[in-house]
């Protein structure tokens, strides 16, 4: 199934009650734990109306875990701290960035959000890149298995059916235990709702001339809507 608004949130927000759940019977004494059993047992998904349902990934439930472990993991203090690789394998000094305004996104070729994401980045590209905006695109398979490609076919994907003009880097995991770095890091600068896992494919993270992270997106937030927080840090 391709990216839907109506997708796992369900899931979601049991995963999320479970993993809190365990965490508080972690610090509770024996007789606090006896009195939380005296509780009726209420299911967290029963709590959740169809109405306010949304799509998110079906990985969610299994790098919820390490979030909390990875928040603090990374050293570095910003973005221009790493080296990452290129489609092609090479290596990327992030300095090279230093003084431009960054957007990073985890991308995907067969996601229901491509179309509109991949239009939108490159009209951004083309409107600011002269005056100091650059796009990051790192592909992740991990949501749906929606970027099964190579990195030769997902380059040939975004240069010739969305004319992208901006870096598009090596294929990475954004959670669980082979996160890449720089996502620890994204992750751990700026959290998301429930929980600091990135949730779908095209979730967004704002960087300043410094290499902090300002702001992140939610997969589903258009990248033209962004254009007002853009333009401010490039004044």
């Amino acid at each position: 199934m391709l990216c839907s608004p109506t997708y796992l949130f369900r899931r979601n927000l049991s995963a999320v009650a479970v993993s809190a759940s365990l965490l508080l019977s972690k610090r509770l004494s024996p007789s606090s734990k006896q009195t939380l059993l005296s509780f009726p047992q209420i299911s967290p998904v029963s709590l959740v109306s169809p109405s306010i349902e949304t799509g998110f990934s079906r990985s969610f439930l299994g790098s919820l875990r390490f979030d909390h472990i990875m928040a603090g993991q990374s050293s570095k203090g910003s973005i221009h701290d790493f080296t990452v690789k290129d489609a092609r394998g090479n290596d990327v000094d992030l300095s090279i960035y230093k003084g431009k305004v960054l957007l990073i996104v985890n991308v995907a070729s067969q996601c229901g959000l491509t179309n509109s994401n991949y239009t939108e980045l490159s009209q951004l590209y083309e409107k600011y890149k002269d005056q100091g905006l650059e796009i990051l695109a790192f592909p992740c398979n991990q949501f749906g298995g929606q970027e099964p490609g190579n990195n030769e076919q997902i380059l040939e994907f975004a240069c010739t059916r969305f004319k992208a003009e901006y870096p598009i880097f090596d294929k990475v995991d954004v959670n669980g235990e082979k996160t890449a770095p720089i996502y620890k890091f994204l992750k751990s600068s700026k959290g998301g709702l429930f929980g600091d896992s990135i949730k779908w494919n095209f979730s967004k993270f704002l960087v300043d001339k410094e290499g902090n992270v300002v702001d992140r997106y939610a997969p589903t937030t258009s990248p033209l809507s962004i254009e007002k927080d853009i333009k401010k840090l490039l004044a």
